[in-house]
């Protein structure tokens, strides 16, 4: 079997043909998917790629939210179904309610566009068995409304029930040090709903996935054989 993984594209996408190679690099079959499709045809999991999305001058995403494929993942992803937010797609999924939670400029109000060291916190979701808990690795990062928020009763139930995904951790080789680049609350850069189907993060994993390009780092090729080992072994 070859796992088929729809990747979305909505007017101001800019990543998704970045992902649909990483997701043949990882073996499987990137199908390219129209946000106003309601139909997403026999995928078996569904990737929102990141960009600026058409209404993000309203909010990110919120715009988004209502495309017709939405509704199909949406009902996609309560049955189911691996779903993966990569910045613009994780406030996509926040907008849709498939993930808790808003996302805010960065504090500073400045675009961030970087190499961002980040922790696993978990592998028991669909999308991060390939890596350990604990595991650090690295990825780009480029967001200007990147600020991930909660109310303390939401955050609180994030970390008991294990959902947050990843952190940002500061960077001892990097000149500034870096670490939360954009004011995110406990250092949250992804979560997941409680399933694990669903994951949304700010950086970048699919421009971390060959060796010559970007960053130099395959570290996250992970996400996408993560998901494709669960496809096949379903």
């Amino acid at each position: 079997m070859t796992a088929r993984i729809g990747v979305v594209t909505f007017p101001g996408t800019l990543d998704d043909r970045d992902t649909q190679r990483a997701v043949t690099l990882a073996g499987a079959e990137a199908v390219p998917l129209w946000h106003r499709d309601k139909d997403v045809g026999q995928v078996d999991a569904v990737v929102l790629p990141g960009g600026f999305s058409y209404g993000d001058y309203l909010r990110a995403g919120a715009i988004s939210r209502f495309s017709p494929v939405m509704a199909t993942v949406i009902e996609q992803a309560h049955a189911g179904m691996p779903v993966l937010g990569i910045c613009n797609g994780f406030q996509v999924l926040c907008e849709a309610h498939l993930l808790p939670g808003a996302m805010l400029r960065n504090t500073g109000l400045h675009f961030v566009c970087r190499d961002q060291k980040l922790r696993v916190e978990t592998s028991a979701t669909a999308w991060t068995a390939d890596y350990a808990a604990g595991e650090e690795i690295s990825i780009p990062l480029k967001n200007i409304d990147g600020r991930y928020t909660a109310d303390e009763r939401t955050l609180d139930e994030l970390e008991a029930e294990g959902r947050v995904v990843f952190r940002y951790l500061a960077d001892g080789e990097a000149a500034e040090g870096y670490g939360n680049p954009n004011g995110s609350l406990r250092d949250i850069a992804g979560i997941s709903n409680a399933a694990g189907n669903v994951v949304g993060l700010m950086p970048h994993p699919e421009h971390a996935v060959e060796p010559l390009i970007g960053t130099g780092r395959t570290d996250g090729l992970a996400f996408f054989t993560s998901v494709i080992k669960k496809l096949v072994s379903a």
